[in-house]
């Protein structure tokens, strides 16, 4: 994989409802996918069977993660394990950045 420079800033861009994720990056282990939600947007409760993290860029919302509720704001970053239960509710036009990795390893 060659080196990538990518100024999200510039690749945020608010659906008029719903969510519009753009993929920055993948390679065989990890998977960079910006995501950009309009103000009121619901993602229902579901998992994934690879960790997560969230790097919150701009917006408020609420990640409920394993039955706790978790602000989200700009500054933001979460980390999620494989199979934990999460859904979203942006209250404002919110963006992050997702970032889906292959379980290997504990984290501490």
């Amino acid at each position: 994989m060659n080196p990538t420079v990518t100024r999200l800033q510039e690749h945020i861009e608010y659906p008029r409802e719903g969510v519009l994720s753009k993929v920055l990056a993948k390679d065989t282990v990890c998977q960079y996918t910006l995501f950009c939600l309009a103000a009121n947007t619901e993602i229902s409760e579901h998992t994934s069977t690879r960790n997560a993290t969230v790097n919150v860029l701009e917006g408020r919302g609420l990640l409920t993660l394993s039955g706790e509720e978790i602000l989200l704001e700009p500054g933001v970053f979460i980390f999620m394990p494989a199979n934990a239960p999460h859904a979203l509710q942006a209250e404002s036009n919110l963006s992050f950045l997702l970032t889906l990795s292959e379980r290997s390893a504990d984290i501490n």
